[in-house]
């Protein structure tokens, strides 16, 4: 899938990402995976269905999909850099994600978010259905790891 439109390029093309950049956005500007390192970054890339946004040939924005394919999908890792942000590129990569072949009928897609509620909320998401049904075991600080501190 490949799509331009006002000047942008919309793709899940793996050869046009830029994990580089990837890894500094999500490393340095986000506050899901701040420190995660660059091979972790990669690994996780190579397991998901990834797309970007891209102004020429820069990867402005990202998002991710952990999915078989078949019965879940959980969005993931989703920005736009702040000085592309407020043009739509968000929602229109949803649209278009959406409607991905690899995304189509699956039984549950989720994800998490503590600021774009809106967003999600246009294209079907809200809030989990007993939500005391969910577990999940979270290591909030699983990259900011002290080299330097001993384990004991």
């Amino acid at each position: 899938m490949e799509i331009a439109e006002d000047g942008f390029i919309f793709s899940d093309d793996v050869n046009k990402l830029d994990a580089q950049a990837i890894h500094d956005y999500l490393s340095n500007g986000s506050y899901w995976a701040a420190g995660i390192p660059l091979d972790t970054v990669k690994r996780a890339m190579e397991h998901s269905l990834c797309f970007g946004i891209y102004k020429d040939t820069v990867q402005v924005g990202f998002a991710r999909w952990i999915t078989d394919r078949a019965t879940f999908g959980y969005l993931a890792d989703v920005y736009v850099l702040p000085e592309y942000q407020g043009k739509g590129l968000m929602r229109k990569l949803m649209s278009l994600m959406l409607f991905h072949k690899d995304l189509q009928g699956l039984r549950r897609y989720m994800l998490s978010t503590s600021d774009a509620h809106g967003l999600y909320e246009k294209f079907g998401f809200k809030a989990i259905d007993k939500p005391e049904n969910f577990m999940a075991v979270v290591n909030r600080d699983i990259y900011n790891i002290d080299p330097n501190s001993s384990a004991t």
